[in-house]
């Protein structure tokens, strides 16, 4: 087994949740650390606050992933005796790595939204609120028919055929003829310099997302088996990929919005949760972005939500929500901690396969800043 320093991980965290997808100033990435480091333990948590700090020196992590930046606000100096400075120092001392998924995790798929969704049982969910478009272009590689299953692996382990969340490992193959004549400082892997050879070949195509190309060209030339293999790039131009803030989707069946609510807290671990708007109705359609969605009530009222679930509504927000008849579930930011399972789950999933020695953990603490009495 490997075991693998913080940019590795770095980079599954990116397949998961690549930077681009975040909003613009989301202060995500690297917080403090050296990637460089051997990694053999990371821990997931919500935010990074100093009861979980002292976990991951107790547990002996070397990283810590998290939803919420500890950074989020510049800190123009480290006072020691701040609880902000404290926090610092213990992560310098103790050699800890924090690196943050913000807005990025809430945005992509089988992120922060879509676990969510998952729990509450939201089938046919759509985004919100549109934020980035990707552009797809085509690959075309030629390989021997003996390497063809190799090659088809590596372009669908990495990112290519897979069209919209319905499909995955999408590739078409054609046999041919390919002819080549090798050089004189040539090391061909069929024929002999000098001699023009005719091999059957196969033509594997599939689409991917552009920003994928030289993820998927590195694994394609590691698994060819030629000295100089044949890939074509095509641009397509009528598949895109939206991405986007915010769930909607169904309910199995419609079911009264009282016992919605009471679903809502079973399902999210809820003791309590505020409430807008009349209850005395039946509700299907639901939209949930989870942490700070006030300002996106409008966007959740035009796709048609029977109810919006997200967290910290304003005053002014809570009256603007029943001017528009839009009924809404406040169940708090802490709601996203659900991001802890997912994201190790993901990473479990992995990790396995590129046979990682890591130990991968929840935090235990309970980071919601409010109480309910």
């Amino acid at each position: 087994m490997k075991v693998a320093n913080g940019y590795e991980y770095v980079a599954i965290l990116e397949g998961i949740a690549p930077k681009k997808y975040a909003m613009d100033g989301d202060p995500i990435g690297l917080q403090i650390g050296d990637l460089a480091r051997k990694v053999r333990k990371i821990m997931f948590t919500l935010d990074v606050l100093e009861n979980v700090v002292d976990e991951a020196i107790s547990k002996g992590v070397d990283m810590i992933i998290a939803h919420h930046p500890l950074l989020f606000r510049p800190l123009k100096k480290i006072d020691f005796s701040t609880p902000e400075g404290r926090i610092v120092k213990k992560l310098i001392k103790h050699d800890i790595i924090v690196y943050a998924a913000h807005t990025n995790l809430d945005i992509a798929d089988g992120g922060v939204n879509d676990a969510l969704s998952e729990l509450l049982g939201l089938t046919d969910t759509e985004i919100i609120v549109p934020t980035y478009k990707e552009s797809y272009s085509k690959i075309a590689v030629y390989t021997p028919d003996f390497a063809e299953e190799s090659i088809r692996l590596a372009l669908v382990n990495n990112g290519a055929g897979k069209f919209s969340d319905l499909y995955s490992e999408c590739t078409f193959s054609v046999d041919g003829t390919g002819r080549f004549l090798p050089g004189d400082e040539a090391n061909p892997t069929i024929g002999k310099p000098g001699d023009l050879e005719a091999v059957q070949e196969v033509k594997i195509e599939a689409i991917f997302p552009h920003s994928q190309m030289d993820r998927i060209i590195k694994a394609v030339k590691l698994s060819h088996p030629y000295e100089v293999p044949v890939i074509d790039i095509y641009p397509i131009e009528n598949v895109e990929s939206a991405m986007g803030l915010g769930r909607i989707g169904d309910l199995p069946k419609a079911m009264e919005l009282q016992g919605f609510i009471g679903l809502v807290k079973e399902k999210l671990s809820m003791e309590n949760v505020r409430v807008i708007g009349n209850t005395n109705r039946s509700v299907r359609k639901v939209a949930i972005i989870g942490g700070d969605g006030n300002k996106f009530i409008h966007d959740v009222k035009r796709a048609g939500a029977d109810v919006y679930i997200t967290g910290d509504i304003y005053y002014h927000t809570g009256h603007d929500l029943l001017a528009i008849d839009l009924p809404t579930i406040d169940a708090g930011h802490y709601i996203e901690k659900v991001m802890k399972a997912s994201l190790r789950k993901q990473f479990e999933e992995t990790t396995q396969a590129q046979n990682y020695e890591v130990e991968l953990i929840i935090s235990e603490q309970n980071t919601n800043p409010f109480t309910f009495y």
